[in-house]
């Protein structure tokens, strides 16, 4: 099929890792997110789906833009995409093939699910020594917990992030709106990715790249941990406010909220300049950040009053004018129209096959030198099953029966 009609890019591969072959057999959140890194680097990512449905985020819906999931569209944009039943002696053999001059391959079943299809760590080393196998779970694939599967939901409480989360002690337990864990597992999984194909550039050697959606959470607690390892003592939820230093938060201002970073004495001084508050400087509960942090909630309090006297808009305007960092509270549509992010290609278009144009959400690393980026719109079910196959190795007779067996299917509505 024409490139045009595989929804490929005009131009070859671009980004630091061009070159770099990726099997993405990975669902959902957390192993795309590792896949869709990977790919707006520069990587060739090949998603495989299971042939019964495919990627179960293909119904997450509503919403659906022409019947496509957005969902499914956000997440796998930049990928080639190919669907295989593994259950099957051929569709195994399509994937063996797949992996011999692979890179990496990107996986988040539950443990010894790929050792029961055949394709183990083990097996694929003897295939290929030089591939990378990245395995991301809900806890790890050592210790007490390797058996279970993990959720965004489970691990951010399991975590500690949930008792962390909200307005303060007394509420119920609040998890991040964002699934932070999968999200965040993703990345992890990619700069673990990246790191060990440098490592196989230099030795020729693949390896294992192992981590969790549990050690991704846990990864957020830093300043969190770093009070309880020396307190012995677990902090709590401060809402908006940061718990090692004040003011550091959202107030509540004429129309709506302004976010204040006043994080250092400099700053506060600043600050107090612009809300006409000067003598607070001499105000001893106010006078130190240690000061700050032990009557935080007074200090709110009294800075609430100044910033109700004007609008949002008025505020940022003058903080940053004397140099103190400030920002308003804006809803997602909000931030898709801000300047910024437009100016920083954090929200591209992709032309879909059958959606149209789509946006998401554009790659957050820029490299000046080799830049990567979005280039494709995610796959249909089944959209380069035969290119792939083809490139491959396999006869367009072997890939006929292929999809007549239904080991592999193509689409058709290409």
């Amino acid at each position: 099929m024409s490139e045009r009609l595989q929804g490929f890019p005009a131009d070859p591969p671009t980004g630091p890792l061009a070159g770099m072959k990726v099997i993405e057999l990975a669902h959902i959140m957390a192993g795309p997110v590792c896949g869709l890194m990977l790919a707006d680097m520069g990587a060739d990512v090949t998603k495989v789906e299971k042939a019964k449905g495919g990627d179960d985020s293909r119904r997450f819906l509503p919403p659906d833009i022409e019947g496509e999931s957005a969902a499914f569209m956000m997440m796998n944009r930049n990928k080639r995409g190919i669907a295989v039943d593994l259950k099957s002696e051929a569709g195994r053999e399509v994937l063996l093939r797949l992996l011999k001059d692979a890179d990496c391959v990107i996986e988040n079943y539950r443990r010894d699910t790929m050792q029961k299809l055949g394709l183990g760590y083990e097996t694929l080393r003897e295939l290929n020594p030089g591939l990378i196998y990245c395995e991301i779970s809900g806890f790890g694939r050592t210790g007490p917990y390797a058996d279970r599967g993990g959720f965004d939901l489970i691990a951010q409480g399991m975590s500690g992030l949930m008792a962390i989360t909200g307005e303060g002690s007394g509420r119920p337990p609040v998890k991040v709106g964002a699934p932070v864990s999968d999200i965040t597992a993703g990345i992890l999984a990619a700069m673990g990715c990246a790191s060990a194909y440098a490592h196989k550039l230099k030795t020729g050697e693949g390896q294992r790249v192992d981590t969790s959606l549990f050690e991704a959470a846990i990864t957020q607690t830093y300043w969190q941990s770093a009070i309880a390892f020396a307190t012995g003592e677990s902090p709590g939820p401060m809402g908006s406010a940061h718990p090692l230093n004040a003011p550091y938060q959202a107030f509540q201002t004429k129309d709506g909220w302004v976010n204040l970073g006043a994080a250092n004495q400099t700053n506060w001084e600043r600050a107090l300049g612009v809300l006409g508050a000067n003598e607070l400087q001499q105000d001893q509960r106010f006078e130190s950040n240690q000061a700050r942090m032990t009557h935080r909630l007074e200090l709110e309090e009294v800075l609430n009053g100044y910033f109700r006297q004007r609008t949002t808009a008025e505020w940022i305007e003058a903080l940053e004018a004397a140099g103190v960092p400030a920002g308003p509270v804006l809803s997602i549509r909000e931030m898709h129209q801000d300047p910024q992010a437009l100016a920083r290609e954090m929200v591209v278009e992709t032309k879909h096959p059958v959606a149209g144009n789509v946006k998401s959400i554009g790659a957050p690393v820029k490299f000046h030198g080799s830049p990567g980026g979005v280039k494709r719109s995610a796959p249909l079910f089944g959209q380069h099953t035969c290119e792939v196959l083809e490139q491959a190795g396999f006869s367009h007779e072997e890939i006929a029966s292929f999809i007549s067996d239904g080991a592999v299917i193509a689409s058709d509505r290409l």
